[in-house]
């Protein structure tokens, strides 16, 4: 039976595929003209190139194809154009449910994200929780939101398809890397004065593709799966990263007008100078809310059993050094705190 995987070049997507290939399957991926494969290479894998955006390069993918892992997003949280987000995150996924009818696909996975349901409730959200498209922060958030519907509305429709819900996976093979691991790459460079007051929920990448398997396998159609292990705040992740790492962590909390302020000032300052803003507007406004949520469901029903967050810090962590994300003057002074 042939899998396709679309997102494979990406950090969770080459996780999801190298199990997949572990496990014997013979996977296929899709990939963009402009994508390396730097991170899935030494996998055995069927390549064919092509879009999202494009029908027909997605019926060339589908042929054969009996089961999908549609795990690409463009997950950013600043764009210049954020068209370019809904086009590939919603209508991409249009386009590719489409060619799933088309093919006959027997079963479709696909990944949606924690931000959908994580919002602000009396208790901690889980699948359950209907959020509205009114309280997604951001052009991602956004997306993510109208993508899931049209997923869920598909599988009303008759389509085979279950929606596994990653919360913020941490650990080796962040090549990009997310805006998560570039929290961690500021701070392994010693580029964090201070934090915010905000959590997440995190997860093992390595868990969080596992759990992408067991969705395939003991996953409801129609049905939504959380996949994730511990609720931290910022302030708990960087103080475990200070203990990996033996650098200190920031003490200072930065208050989220003040966070907010600087986001405004240093997108006026990247516009003028065409780069990348380093503090994104939608990041400070999406701190400003906890983000834990209930993931009790997904591990009752599926057996899904992460690991400790901390164990997959500190992949991490080894993994950017080795890579080279860590700057020549940081690293020395990283290899000065783990001699002490």
């Amino acid at each position: 039976m042939t899998t396709l995987v679309t997102g494979a070049a990406g950090f969770l997507g080459s996780h999801v595929a190298r199990q997949l290939v572990a496990r014997g399957d013979a996977v296929r991926v899709l990939l963009r003209p402009s994508s390396t494969n730097r991170a899935i290479s030494d996998l055995s894998l069927e390549y064919v190139t092509g879009d999202l955006r494009d029908p027909a390069s997605l019926d060339r993918a589908m042929r054969g194809v009996r089961r999908v892992f549609h795990v690409a997003a463009d997950y950013r949280l600043w764009a210049r154009r954020s068209s370019e987000i809904y086009e590939s995150n919603v209508t991409g996924t249009r386009n590719l449910l489409q060619a799933a009818r088309r093919a006959g696909v027997e079963q479709l996975i696909y990944t949606s994200t924690v931000a959908t349901i994580a919002v602000d409730r009396p208790e901690l959200p889980d699948e359950a929780t209907d959020a509205a498209l009114e309280e997604m922060v951001g052009h991602y958030k956004r997306s993510k939101w109208q993508a899931e519907r049209e997923v869920l509305q598909a599988a009303q429709e008759g389509l085979p398809v279950i929606v596994a819900m990653p919360t913020t996976p941490v650990g080796p093979g962040d090549w990009k890397p997310t805006p998560t691991g570039k929290i961690i790459v500021d701070f392994l460079n010693g580029r964090m004065p201070g934090y915010v007051e905000t959590g997440l929920n995190f997860v093992g990448v390595e868990d969080c593709a596992a759990g992408h398997l067991l969705v395939a396998e003991k996953g409801q159609v129609g049905q939504r799966y959380l996949l994730g292990a511990e609720n931290l705040t910022l302030k708990q992740v960087l103080d475990t990263l200070a203990r990996i790492t033996g650098l200190p962590a920031p003490k200072h909390k930065i208050p989220h007008g003040l966070a907010l302020c600087a986001a405004y000032a240093d997108t006026i300052f990247s516009r003028l100078t065409f780069r990348e803003p380093a503090i994104p507007v939608e990041g400070v406004k999406i701190a400003q809310h906890m983000m834990f949520v209930d993931c009790a469901r997904t591990q009752r029903e599926l057996g899904f059993r992460p690991g400790p967050v901390a164990a997959a810090l500190e992949r991490a962590v080894r993994w950017y050094e080795a890579n080279g994300y860590i700057t020549g003057r940081a690293a020395k002074r990283l290899a000065r705190a783990r001699a002490a």
